[in-house]
Protein backbone atom coordinates (compact mmCIF):
# COMPACT_ATOMS: atom_id res chain seq x y z
CA UNK A 1 0.00 0.00 0.00
CA UNK A 2 1.79 3.57 -1.10
CA UNK A 3 2.18 6.21 1.63
CA UNK A 4 0.15 8.78 1.57
CA UNK A 5 2.10 12.39 1.66
CA UNK A 6 -0.17 15.49 2.97
CA UNK A 7 1.22 19.09 2.62
CA UNK A 8 0.11 21.94 3.52
CA UNK A 9 -0.21 25.08 1.80
CA UNK A 10 0.36 27.95 4.32
CA UNK A 11 0.84 30.42 1.10
CA UNK A 12 4.17 31.92 3.12
CA UNK A 13 7.01 30.43 0.80
CA UNK A 14 8.59 33.25 -1.02
CA UNK A 15 7.14 36.14 1.02
CA UNK A 16 8.79 38.54 3.63
CA UNK A 17 8.82 38.82 7.47
CA UNK A 18 9.59 41.19 10.07
CA UNK A 19 10.13 39.86 13.34
CA UNK A 20 11.00 42.26 16.63
CA UNK A 21 12.98 41.39 19.15
CA UNK A 22 13.88 37.97 17.29
CA UNK A 23 16.96 37.04 18.96
CA UNK A 24 15.86 34.91 21.77
CA UNK A 25 13.23 33.19 23.56
CA UNK A 26 10.02 32.95 22.01
CA UNK A 27 11.10 35.69 18.97
CA UNK A 28 13.91 33.15 17.86
CA UNK A 29 10.96 30.00 17.68
CA UNK A 30 9.04 32.24 16.20
CA UNK A 31 12.41 33.63 13.38
CA UNK A 32 13.46 29.93 12.50
CA UNK A 33 9.42 28.86 12.49
CA UNK A 34 8.81 31.50 9.58
CA UNK A 35 12.34 31.03 8.02
CA UNK A 36 11.35 27.67 7.75
CA UNK A 37 8.13 28.10 6.20
CA UNK A 38 10.21 29.32 3.24
CA UNK A 39 10.36 33.50 3.90
CA UNK A 40 13.03 35.65 3.88
CA UNK A 41 13.17 36.88 7.73
CA UNK A 42 14.61 40.00 8.89
CA UNK A 43 14.85 39.90 12.80
CA UNK A 44 15.52 43.03 14.49
CA UNK A 45 17.64 43.11 18.16
CA UNK A 46 18.71 46.26 20.46
CA UNK A 47 21.80 44.92 22.76
CA UNK A 48 22.37 41.15 22.53
CA UNK A 49 24.56 40.88 19.25
CA UNK A 50 26.19 37.82 20.40
CA UNK A 51 22.31 36.09 20.53
CA UNK A 52 21.80 37.72 17.08
CA UNK A 53 24.61 36.45 15.29
CA UNK A 54 24.25 32.61 16.84
CA UNK A 55 20.41 32.39 15.11
CA UNK A 56 21.78 33.81 11.91
CA UNK A 57 24.55 31.43 11.71
CA UNK A 58 22.72 28.67 13.24
CA UNK A 59 20.27 28.66 10.29
CA UNK A 60 22.86 28.57 7.53
CA UNK A 61 20.72 28.74 3.89
CA UNK A 62 17.06 30.18 5.13
CA UNK A 63 17.59 33.68 4.48
CA UNK A 64 17.33 35.18 8.04
CA UNK A 65 18.67 38.91 8.42
CA UNK A 66 19.44 40.41 11.74
CA UNK A 67 19.13 44.48 12.30
CA UNK A 68 19.94 46.38 15.26
CA UNK A 69 16.92 48.42 15.79
CA UNK A 70 15.87 50.47 19.23
CA UNK A 71 11.85 50.18 18.55
CA UNK A 72 11.19 53.31 20.86
CA UNK A 73 13.02 55.24 17.77
CA UNK A 74 10.33 55.74 15.01
CA UNK A 75 13.06 56.97 12.67
CA UNK A 76 15.31 53.83 12.79
CA UNK A 77 12.00 51.84 12.96
CA UNK A 78 11.03 54.02 9.33
CA UNK A 79 14.41 52.93 8.42
CA UNK A 80 14.58 49.34 9.49
CA UNK A 81 11.03 48.63 7.46
CA UNK A 82 12.59 50.62 4.25
CA UNK A 83 15.52 48.39 3.85
CA UNK A 84 13.33 45.03 4.47
CA UNK A 85 11.22 46.35 1.68
CA UNK A 86 14.29 47.42 -0.39
CA UNK A 87 16.37 43.75 -0.14
CA UNK A 88 12.22 41.72 -0.34
CA UNK A 89 10.43 44.12 -2.82
CA UNK A 90 7.82 43.64 -0.14
CA UNK A 91 6.65 43.50 3.48
CA UNK A 92 4.01 40.41 4.14
CA UNK A 93 4.16 39.95 7.70
CA UNK A 94 5.07 41.83 10.94
CA UNK A 95 5.60 40.15 14.18
CA UNK A 96 5.74 42.66 17.34
CA UNK A 97 6.87 40.52 20.04
CA UNK A 98 10.12 43.25 21.26
CA UNK A 99 8.83 43.40 24.90
CA UNK A 100 10.41 44.05 28.27
CA UNK A 101 8.99 43.35 32.31
CA UNK A 102 9.64 45.81 35.15
CA UNK A 103 7.60 43.95 37.45
CA UNK A 104 7.58 45.37 40.96
CA UNK A 105 4.63 46.45 43.47
CA UNK A 106 2.91 49.56 42.15
CA UNK A 107 4.76 51.79 45.13
CA UNK A 108 7.79 50.53 44.31
CA UNK A 109 7.65 50.94 40.40
CA UNK A 110 9.44 53.96 39.47
CA UNK A 111 8.69 56.97 36.93
CA UNK A 112 11.69 55.39 34.41
CA UNK A 113 10.18 51.52 34.68
CA UNK A 114 6.96 52.47 33.93
CA UNK A 115 8.13 54.61 31.00
CA UNK A 116 10.69 52.04 29.87
CA UNK A 117 7.64 49.37 29.98
CA UNK A 118 5.34 51.38 28.11
CA UNK A 119 8.08 52.70 25.46
CA UNK A 120 8.84 48.91 24.08
CA UNK A 121 5.45 47.32 24.23
CA UNK A 122 3.18 49.94 23.25
CA UNK A 123 5.21 52.55 21.35
CA UNK A 124 7.49 50.12 19.75
CA UNK A 125 4.36 48.55 18.18
CA UNK A 126 2.99 51.65 17.16
CA UNK A 127 6.00 52.35 15.09
CA UNK A 128 6.27 49.58 13.12
CA UNK A 129 2.37 48.72 12.46
CA UNK A 130 2.36 52.92 11.29
CA UNK A 131 5.28 52.34 8.96
CA UNK A 132 4.37 48.60 7.71
CA UNK A 133 0.99 49.43 6.82
CA UNK A 134 1.44 51.93 4.31
CA UNK A 135 3.51 49.55 2.38
CA UNK A 136 0.78 46.62 2.85
CA UNK A 137 -2.26 48.83 1.82
CA UNK A 138 -0.58 49.34 -1.52
CA UNK A 139 0.24 45.35 -2.16
CA UNK A 140 -3.57 45.09 -0.17
CA UNK A 141 -2.00 42.44 1.51
CA UNK A 142 -0.63 42.11 4.78
CA UNK A 143 -0.40 40.04 8.09
CA UNK A 144 -0.05 41.10 11.31
CA UNK A 145 0.51 39.62 14.31
CA UNK A 146 1.33 41.09 18.42
CA UNK A 147 2.33 39.71 21.01
CA UNK A 148 0.24 40.33 24.51
CA UNK A 149 0.37 38.35 27.19
CA UNK A 150 -2.49 36.30 29.66
CA UNK A 151 -1.04 39.31 32.03
CA UNK A 152 -3.51 41.02 29.88
CA UNK A 153 -7.15 39.53 30.65
CA UNK A 154 -6.01 37.83 33.96
CA UNK A 155 -4.14 40.18 36.73
CA UNK A 156 -0.87 39.30 38.84
CA UNK A 157 0.80 40.40 41.33
CA UNK A 158 3.75 43.43 40.66
CA UNK A 159 2.40 44.03 36.89
CA UNK A 160 0.22 46.93 36.70
CA UNK A 161 2.50 48.38 34.37
CA UNK A 162 2.95 45.25 32.53
CA UNK A 163 -0.75 44.87 32.49
CA UNK A 164 -1.19 47.44 31.50
CA UNK A 165 1.25 47.29 27.99
CA UNK A 166 -0.31 44.58 27.13
CA UNK A 167 -3.96 45.14 27.61
CA UNK A 168 -2.89 48.53 25.11
CA UNK A 169 -1.61 45.88 22.50
CA UNK A 170 -5.26 43.91 22.58
CA UNK A 171 -6.87 47.43 22.45
CA UNK A 172 -4.54 48.52 19.34
CA UNK A 173 -4.98 44.80 17.83
CA UNK A 174 -8.75 44.89 17.58
CA UNK A 175 -8.70 48.43 16.21
CA UNK A 176 -6.02 48.29 13.41
CA UNK A 177 -7.64 45.18 12.20
CA UNK A 178 -10.95 47.14 11.89
CA UNK A 179 -9.30 49.95 9.79
CA UNK A 180 -7.25 48.01 7.99
CA UNK A 181 -9.27 45.00 6.76
CA UNK A 182 -10.61 46.10 3.77
CA UNK A 183 -7.25 46.57 2.35
CA UNK A 184 -6.74 43.03 2.66
CA UNK A 185 -4.39 42.96 6.30
CA UNK A 186 -4.98 40.76 8.83
CA UNK A 187 -4.46 42.05 12.20
CA UNK A 188 -4.30 39.51 15.37
CA UNK A 189 -2.73 38.95 18.60
CA UNK A 190 -0.99 36.17 20.69
CA UNK A 191 -1.34 35.53 24.31
CA UNK A 192 1.30 33.59 25.84
CA UNK A 193 0.91 31.78 29.26
CA UNK A 194 3.85 31.20 31.61
CA UNK A 195 6.68 30.18 28.68
CA UNK A 196 10.14 28.28 29.71
CA UNK A 197 12.17 31.51 28.46
CA UNK A 198 14.45 33.67 30.14
CA UNK A 199 12.21 36.58 31.12
CA UNK A 200 10.00 34.47 32.95
CA UNK A 201 12.56 32.61 34.57
CA UNK A 202 12.37 34.62 38.03
CA UNK A 203 8.52 34.54 37.62
CA UNK A 204 8.69 30.58 37.50
CA UNK A 205 11.37 30.42 40.26
CA UNK A 206 9.60 32.48 42.65
CA UNK A 207 6.14 30.85 41.71
CA UNK A 208 6.95 27.14 41.94
CA UNK A 209 4.07 25.18 42.46
CA UNK A 210 1.90 28.02 42.62
CA UNK A 211 1.94 29.06 38.95
CA UNK A 212 1.82 25.45 37.90
CA UNK A 213 -1.16 24.93 40.02
CA UNK A 214 -3.12 27.46 38.04
CA UNK A 215 -2.01 25.76 34.76
CA UNK A 216 -5.06 23.35 33.54
CA UNK A 217 -1.96 21.66 31.71
CA UNK A 218 0.22 21.59 34.50
CA UNK A 219 3.20 22.50 32.69
CA UNK A 220 5.34 25.37 31.32
CA UNK A 221 4.59 26.16 27.96
CA UNK A 222 7.61 26.25 25.03
CA UNK A 223 8.72 28.85 22.96
CA UNK A 224 7.96 26.60 20.00
CA UNK A 225 4.22 26.20 21.08
CA UNK A 226 3.66 30.35 20.50
CA UNK A 227 5.78 30.07 17.52
CA UNK A 228 3.62 27.87 16.15
CA UNK A 229 0.21 29.93 16.88
CA UNK A 230 2.11 32.96 14.84
CA UNK A 231 2.86 31.30 12.26
CA UNK A 232 -1.20 30.02 11.87
CA UNK A 233 -1.98 33.69 12.13
CA UNK A 234 0.36 34.49 9.29
CA UNK A 235 -0.64 32.21 7.00
CA UNK A 236 -3.82 31.27 4.24
CA UNK A 237 -4.96 28.79 6.89
CA UNK A 238 -6.18 31.75 8.78
CA UNK A 239 -7.91 33.74 6.19
CA UNK A 240 -11.05 34.29 7.33
CA UNK A 241 -9.26 35.41 11.46
CA UNK A 242 -8.95 39.09 12.22
CA UNK A 243 -8.84 41.16 15.20
CA UNK A 244 -8.60 38.22 17.62
CA UNK A 245 -6.22 37.55 20.37
CA UNK A 246 -5.49 33.58 20.72
CA UNK A 247 -4.20 32.22 24.01
CA UNK A 248 -1.71 29.69 24.21
CA UNK A 249 -1.31 29.27 27.72
CA UNK A 250 -1.94 26.19 28.69
CA UNK A 251 -5.19 26.55 30.18
CA UNK A 252 -3.63 29.22 32.88
CA UNK A 253 -6.21 30.56 35.40
CA UNK A 254 -9.39 28.99 33.85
Amino acid sequence: MSKIEFSIQDGLTGRSALVTGGSRGIGRAIVERLAKAGMQVTFTYLGNEAAAREVVESNPGLGIVAERVDGRDSDAVNACVEAVVERNGRIDVLVNNAGIIRDNLLPMISDDDLRAVLETNVDGMFHFCRVAVSYMMSKRYGRIVNLSSVSATKGGRGQTNYAASKGAVEAFTRSLATEVGRRGIRVNAVAPGVIETEMSAEVRSLGGEEILSNIVLKRYGRPAEIAEAVWFLSSDLSSYITGQVLSVDGGFKM
